[in-house]
């Protein structure tokens, strides 16, 4: 029975790739114990219990930006964190602890590292975070979502990815996707999605291309997250919702899709084949640049900047593309070869090598 302790939360990033992992580990060893260490104010505080894992909790102890009380105050609450994993480590006696990035990564991985438990890392973006930088060091196995993120030892895995995702035949669940969606099966569909938050930038001109884009013999589905200030255009062919909770089916149906380029969603579009236009989030370290960079060089994708993606400029460069079924195809084509539908079973190969006994 092996004991491992995965470590990671805060963001949908760092949690769902988490989780696909669990659930594989808890697939195919039904007796080992499969433990979360996340904080009790991140997503993982309500998603890893909804899943039927235990949460072993630690305080957030954000790492300091400036010299200010708070950073006075960080290493003696940093060292405080790592004493309470180590403890939870020795308490449950964990076998391996596998870190996807986050507050609680650093301090579980200085903890193993101090008890001699082996690290396994996953990153899921192109532009490591700190956390897993530093883990790397020492880590006994890295996996990583994308070619040439710069980290120590990196072993190319891809995203592990939810079951649903991983087995979806698009082919097969069209007409059941086109149903729940109230669209037709038999003519395409262009998904726009912005993330849970929405996008304001994709989703203004969604909206006002919304006529053209129906014009052109598609239809749209336009998920526009939950915080979103457009409304629905009222064109017929159109499908305007805040939420979808069965982005499996948004995906079966989608022919063409225009997102953002967080790691999960350019890593799901790239494992089902279908071909899009980035416009990466223009705020932070430009890590979602990176993420695209890969599909997008194979021809599998285009690269927008936010300011970028206007009406104009969808018209000019999107509208084109959409009347050209053939290049549509092979963009598909091309960003299929850059995916991974196995990214869950290459990654969990890592951490069977790692508890290995000669490992």
């Amino acid at each position: 029975m092996t004991v491992y302790l995965l470590a990671g939360g805060g963001t949908a990033g760092h949690v769902n790739p988490l989780l696909a992992v669990a659930d594989r580990l808890r697939e195919r060893e039904p007796d080992s114990v499969v433990l979360v260490l996340g904080t009790a104010e991140g997503l993982e505080s309500r998603l890893v219990p909804q899943r039927g894992y235990r949460l072993l909790t630690i305080p957030k102890v954000p790492f300091p930006r400036r010299p200010n009380a708070a950073a006075l105050r960080f290493p003696r609450a940093f060292g405080r964190s790592i004493g309470i994993v180590r403890e939870l480590i020795a308490e449950h006696g964990v076998d391996v602890v596998v870190g996807f990035g986050g507050y609680v990564s650093t301090p579980a991985y200085l903890a193993a590292r101090r008890a001699g438990v082996p690290v396994v890392i996953h990153e899921a973006n192109a532009r490591p975070g700190l956390a897993n930088r530093l883990g790397a060091r020492w880590a006994a196995g890295v996996g990583v979502a994308f070619a040439g993120t710069p980290l120590r030892g990196a072993q190319l895995v891809g995203m592990p990815l939810r079951r649903e995702i991983e087995q979806l035949d698009r082919a097969a669940s069209r007409a059941e996707a086109a149903a729940y969606f109230e669209l037709d099966a038999a003519r395409p569909v262009l998904l726009a999605t912005g993330g849970s938050l929405g996008a304001r930038r994709i989703n203004g001109t969604m909206v006002d291309s919304a006529q053209r884009i129906v014009d052109a013999g598609w239809q749209v589905l336009h998920i526009a997250g939950g915080t979103a200030e457009a409304s629905d255009p009222g064109v017929e062919g159109y499908r305007f919702v805040s939420y979808a909770d069965r982005m499996d089916l948004a995906l079966a149906l989608a022919d063409f899709a225009v997102s953002r380029a967080g790691a999960a969603t350019v890593s799901e579009l790239s494992a089902l084949g279908i071909p899009a236009v980035y416009v990466p989030y223009p705020v932070g370290n430009g890590e979602q640049r990176f993420n695209a960079a890969g599909v997008v060089a194979a021809g599998g994708g285009i690269l927008v900047d936010d300011a970028q993606f206007t009406p104009d400029w969808f018209a000019s460069e999107v509208l084109p593309l959409l009347a050209d079924p053939a290049r549509i195809a092979e963009m598909g084509r091309l960003a299929l070869g850059t995916g991974f539908r196995d990214g869950t079973e290459r990654f969990v190969a890592l951490i069977d090598a790692a508890t290995e006994p000669h490992a």
